[in-house]
């Protein structure tokens, strides 16, 4: 992928070519970003320029023998790691899926890709065997370019295992580049941190999708201006926003959030039995919408602005729900939430936390509202 192809993003483009025209490349990146920034396409762009032999003009080249590869992934000295599923494997055993994932979309974020691998209820992870991996590619000498690349994309999955390339890290073998390409910094080791260079992304403006929108797909600019504004930077969205009228994970909240309102216990267990099949790492997608929703939701609340990055239902849902819902309620929404997205991730009983989480939900729908008195 050349940096021409990604979108958005061109002062920090053109200051990842002159890092590499000058010779004053880190050994260590941290491309960090919010998901749909297109961070991962910027990494494997300044591999491609980093790997070129041809004539570098603005960009790589796209024609030489390296960026024919690295365009196809199958470049020997480029070296791609990722979350995956499994205790025992590596992304070697997921390397032909990752390379039509990110072919079709270098934007993708985790959930796409995890069940893109059949991953349902099974979590994500980049383990011991695949640290170890990593440090014997790495230290073996190089096949065709005189450098080495290595891409992580979201260490965040390392976890502690990622003590295990500190040394490599500080220490690389010469010639040897890792990009790490994150959107938590938190969930990273600080050992780590300290070791890279932080690449910060911005997310992108709706300037800039409406564009990238555009040269994907033959709609008409308003089309593409609306598609730009609901996606709220983020471009993955705007790319399934434009073959898909209604997200559903919206649908799927907003029937929550009637039937937990109604109370009807046998309705209820119902949407639980159906919720607790779609996998961990879908209802964890699912409770970051249900968070962007309240965020949204609060705007409209204190402001009355019904400009929001929220599809027709979902504005006409939210505008209804000012009559219903306080803003204490939505702090407690907010609260319960986020405790069951911690629990998803350790790997609570699904039926459970969501048939509890739906008896709070409708607690707090039906708390009688606070009235404030006028001295």
């Amino acid at each position: 992928m050349r940096f021409g192809a990604v979108v958005g993003h061109t002062d920090l483009k053109q200051e990842l070519m002159e890092m590499v025209d000058t010779g004053r490349v880190p050994h260590a990146q941290l491309f960090l970003g919010p998901e749909g920034c297109g961070k991962l396409a910027l990494a494997i762009s300044f591999a491609q320029y980093l790997l070129c032999e041809g004539d570098k003009q603005g960009d790589a080249c796209g024609e030489c023998s390296a960026c024919l590869k690295v365009q196809k992934s199958i470049h020997p000295d480029l070296h791609f790691s990722f979350p995956f599923i499994g205790s025992k494997n590596t992304s070697n055993n997921f390397l032909g899926e990752w390379r039509q994932a990110i072919e079709e979309n270098p934007y993708l974020n985790v959930n796409q890709w995890l069940q893109s691998i059949g991953a349902e209820n099974k979590q994500g992870n980049i383990n011991k065997d695949e640290c170890l991996n990593i440090i014997r590619k790495l230290n073996l000498k190089s096949f065709e370019s005189t450098k080495k690349v290595l891409i992580m994309w979201l260490p965040e999955y390392l976890g502690k295992e990622g003590n295990r390339l500190l040394k490599l890290i500080e220490e690389p073998p010469e010639q040897t580049y890792f990009i790490l390409v994150a959107q938590n910094q938190e969930l990273i080791l600080n050992t780590i941190l300290s070791r890279c260079q932080i690449v910060k992304i911005n997310q992108l403006n709706d300037e800039a999708i409406v564009e990238g929108i555009l040269d994907r797909a033959d709609i008409s600019g308003e089309q593409a201006n609306s598609i730009a504004h609901l996606a709220s930077g983020n471009f993955n969205e705007a790319l399934s926003l434009i073959d898909k009228k209604e997200n559903d994970n919206a649908t799927l909240f907003l029937k929550w959030l009637r039937l937990c309102y109604k109370g009807n216990g046998v309705q209820l267990v119902d949407w639980v039995e159906q919720f607790a099949k779609v996998g961990r790492e879908n209802q964890k997608h699912f409770i970051r919408y249900a968070l962007h929703f309240l965020r949204e939701y609060m705007l409209v609340k204190l402001t009355g602005d019904k400009n929001l990055r929220l599809q027709e239902k979902e504005l006409e849902t939210a505008l209804n729900l000012t009559k219903v819902i306080e803003l204490d309620q939505i702090q407690k929404m907010a609260k319960l939430f986020d405790d069951c997205y911690y629990h998803v991730e350790r790997n609570a009983n699904p039926k459970i936390l969501f048939l509890d989480a739906s008896i709070t939900l409708n607690q707090i729908l039906k708390t009688p509202k606070v009235m404030t008195r006028v001295k």
